[in-house]
């Protein structure tokens, strides 16, 4: 079964979700090329997705600091490896591209790590938000600079 996309309007923009059976598959800040779920689709894949809604809503209300969901994320070794330690990084603070490289063992690795980072493909989940440029300057991101402020205040202050 292809995976499933939904799409939900958050406090910050749309969002969409993509899921399978295994786990959650994605979360975008723009439609992707896959099939939508219709509402009355049953399964696993469709569970998944209503209760990442669910927890995604509560994180934006300040309600929720960790995400507990199974993922199905996929990506090269390289990448896994830096998404591991994204997810590592506490709510509400803050680490550079070549912490994370050092965390990973491979200090000469940050632009690839900012590489990896980039294509992370569970935002907000795993937490690519968290990660600064040394110099204490955001990066980027793929919901736009202004949306990964949002986010930074939220887990600092606990609103947006």
């Amino acid at each position: 079964m292809s995976p499933l996309q939904i799409k939900f309007q958050s406090e910050i923009g749309p969002i969409f979700l993509v899921a399978s059976e295994k786990g959650l598959h994605g979360v975008y800040w723009k439609e992707m090329k896959i099939e939508y779920a219709m509402p009355k689709t049953q399964g696993t894949a469709m569970d998944i997705l209503k209760e990442t809604q669910k927890q995604l809503e509560q994180y934006l209300k300040g309600q929720r600091k960790v995400f507990d969901l199974p993922l199905d994320a996929t990506g090269t070794d390289f990448q896994k490896r830096v998404w591991l330690e994204l997810s590592k990084i506490p709510y509400g603070k803050t680490f550079s591209y070549s912490e994370i490289a050092k965390k990973i063992q491979n200090d000469r690795a940050v632009r690839a790590v900012g590489t990896a980072n980039g294509r992370n493909p569970i935002s907000l989940i795993v937490p690519c938000h968290r990660v600064i440029a040394a110099d204490g300057t955001l990066g980027g991101y793929a919901g736009g600079l202004e949306i990964k402020e949002k986010l930074l205040r939220l887990e600092q202050s606990g609103s947006l």
